[in-house]
């Protein structure tokens, strides 16, 4: 942990809750799912601008609180004593486990504000859900399949000009995207995506060459922030956790429309965006992100993301929530 938090968090046994000594109490507690602790990027940036705002930030970790229902009423089981917070935000990104879903309807239950929804991160966990929610708003996305079983590769391959970018259909930061070609031998960790009924999306190949990538921070209404990643030199992977270099962009109003539209068309209040733009001029949209990490981001656009997450999250509380303390 940075030597300037050290002072500034304690310990509790459901997860870290950061106070500043001697401040007055924060007026609203905002929870953070997570397992990666305190000192993930994300969550050390957001326990910042959350103190700078007279805020506390508690994390919750997942595996260690448990939802149940007691004389009729939504609880929590907590290793010690339950935290009072208003507001939670769900970081666990797309790997987040079925076993972790009833956590996010119970705190819905006790009328806890979640941002973002457990619909809307249901939709946005899986690839292919993604793809048709954004289809179905009228949003241009790549030719894409989504098959459960090795019968079906090859000709969805086929039918996608003979390569494809196969992908596992829940997955973050670029892990197990790779090239598959028709004919070849299915690699086996895509196998094993099938045989465990996870079933693997299939995407239209996307040449690198000409081809721009451009990542869009989604908080309600409008892009805070947006930076383009140049892939590293003979991979076909624009991302910043694989190495992909940030770049200042300024994004067109299109690309921002379809940015926000692609957010809205999920249900998702805070989102990143990826957005493609082919070497012919065709833009489609890529991914969207319910948990966008943004140290490239504030990286490269100078924006505080996490002062902006904050304020909007202080902002969609009721009136009462900021007056209780």
């Amino acid at each position: 942990m940075d030597s300037g938090m050290d002072a500034a968090c304690r310990y509790t046994k459901i997860g870290v809750a950061f106070e500043r000594e001697g401040r007055v109490p924060r007026k609203i507690k905002i929870g953070v799912i997570t397992v990666l602790g305190p000192q993930y990027h994300p969550t050390r940036r957001l326990s910042e601008a959350a103190a700078l705002r007279d805020c506390s930030l508690i994390c919750i970790h997942p595996y260690k609180v448990w939802p149940g229902l007691l004389n009729g009423r939504p609880v929590l089981l907590e290793r010690g004593r339950a935290r009072d917070f208003q507001v939670v935000l769900p970081r666990q990104g797309a790997e987040i486990r079925d076993s972790c879903l009833p956590l996010l309807q119970h705190l819905e239950l006790m009328g806890l504000k979640v941002i973002n929804s457990l619909e809307a991160i249901l939709k946005a966990r899986n690839k292919f859900s993604t793809l048709q929610s954004l289809s179905a708003a009228g949003l241009p996305v790549a030719a894409t399949f989504f098959v459960n079983s090795s019968s079906g590769f090859d000709e969805a391959i086929e039918r996608l000009g003979g390569r494809a970018v196969a992908k596992p259909v829940s997955s973050r930061q670029g892990r197990g995207i790779r090239l598959v070609d028709a004919g070849k031998t299915i690699d086996p960790q895509l196998m094993a995506e099938l045989d465990a009924g996870r079933g693997i999306v299939l995407q239209e190949y996307l040449s690198p060459r000409g081809r721009r990538d451009f990542r869009a921070l989604v908080l309600g209404n409008k892009v805070i922030a947006a930076m383009e990643l140049v892939a590293p030199k003979g991979d076909f992977r624009a991302n910043f956790s694989l190495g992909g270099k940030p770049q200042p962009v300024d994004l067109r109003q299109k690309q921002v429309e379809k940015a926000v539209a692609a957010a809205r068309a999920l249900g998702l209040e805070i989102a990143g965006v990826d957005l493609v733009l082919t070497g012919q001029g065709r833009l489609v949209i890529g991914e969207v992100n319910y948990s966008p990490g943004f140290r490239g981001l504030e990286m490269v656009s100078g924006r505080d993301v996490a002062g902006a997450i904050i304020d909007y999250v202080m902002n969609s509380l009721d009136d009462n929530f900021k007056e209780q303390g």
